[in-house]
């Protein structure tokens, strides 16, 4: 068996500490930490997999090909910023990398943010490039969303406001390093001293919106957020690029804690007022949505958007107007 990372040495610090959270992805972890291994070069990794309660056998994967890992098991499936809040008590890296296991690095990844960390000081977290198996680029340098530019978005009046900057505006020349609001999760390199300070995510996002939340606060606290452009990340998921695009045809059932975490985002940064709001328009583009298939004689999609307008009210009941998390 090939020897993957260097045994851990508790005493020696690192330069980088991974932390990878995995749910049931036996299947991409080894695609994952092998382009890791092969990305380290000279520099020392710490490698820290947090599995939430895995029912495919991930945790046996990893003791078994991994075994120079530091694993840590949960009992039951805690959410993906508790998890990564778990393993900052064993961090030993000047910077911390988070990392999806459907998120596979190139060759040079590694070293060049490495090296992008140590000559910025202000850069308090850094992203990358991403692109999906085809090479088509997905979103990674993103604006942080409002009531106003969200909403805009779900009614798709955004053409007539083009002044207007969109969550996911991908109209820019991605090549350029730049500041930006806020950078995906699936590759978020982060100073250590980012997390002495300001801490890493709000336990209340189980899922979805724990970047976002994070990144505003690093620059609130006067760090930079970065992109970087000159490498890429090759990154299989997708459900990230729909979080603020609001309900469509074609992704009929947004998932309850995505609608939760960004009801809970608006409640604590824009006020009950902003949260009411965009929560008013989304049930309002739903039923006129309704309405329009129902016209068209398409009750399923007709009842899939009043579902949609349905659950959206339940969240708000369950939150208590999205002053807490429901899980």
């Amino acid at each position: 068996m090939a020897a993957f990372f260097p045994a851990p040495d508790t005493n020696d610090p690192a330069d980088v500490t991974v932390v990878v959270i995995s749910y049931n992805t036996k299947h991409l972890l080894t695609r994952m930490l092998t382009a890791l291994d092969i990305g380290r070069g000279q520099l020392r990794l710490q490698v820290i997999v947090v599995d939430n309660a895995s029912r495919d056998g991930s945790a046996e994967i990893l003791r078994n090909e991994f075994p120079n890992i530091e694993l840590i098991q949960n009992a039951a499936n805690v959410g993906f910023g508790r998890a990564n809040n778990q393993a900052l008590s064993s961090v030993r890296g000047r910077y911390v990398l988070l990392v999806n296991p459907d998120a596979f690095v190139s060759s040079d990844t590694l070293s060049k943010t490495f090296k992008f960390m140590e000559e910025h000081s202000r850069c308090g977290v850094l992203g990358v490039k991403l692109v999906g198996e085809d090479g088509g680029l997905k979103p990674c340098c993103c604006y942080f969303p409002t009531p106003w530019n969200v909403a805009l978005k779900m009614t798709r009046l955004d053409r007539f406001f083009p002044s207007t900057r969109l969550v996911h505006d991908m109209s820019w020349d991605h090549a350029s390093v730049r500041a930006c609001d806020w950078v995906p999760g699936c590759y978020y390199m982060v100073r250590r001293e980012v997390l002495e300070t300001v801490g890493l995510f709000d336990p209340r996002y189980f899922l979805y919106c724990e970047d976002v939340d994070h990144c505003r606060r690093v620059r609130e606290a006067g760090w930079e957020v970065i992109y970087y452009p000159h490498t890429q990340v090759v990154h299989i998921g997708g459900q990230s690029a729909l979080t603020f695009d609001g309900p469509t045809d074609d992704n009929r059932e947004v998932p309850a804690l995505l609608w939760e975490s960004l009801l809970l985002y608006f409640r604590k940064h824009h006020g009950l007022a902003g949260t009411l709001a965009i929560a008013l328009v989304t049930m309002l583009t739903d039923v006129g949505a309704a309405l329009k298939r129902t016209f068209q004689k398409d009750a399923k999609r007709a009842q899939d958007r009043l579902k949609h307008a349905r659950l959206v009210f339940r969240l708000l009941k369950k939150t208590r107007l999205a002053s807490r998390s429901t899980r």
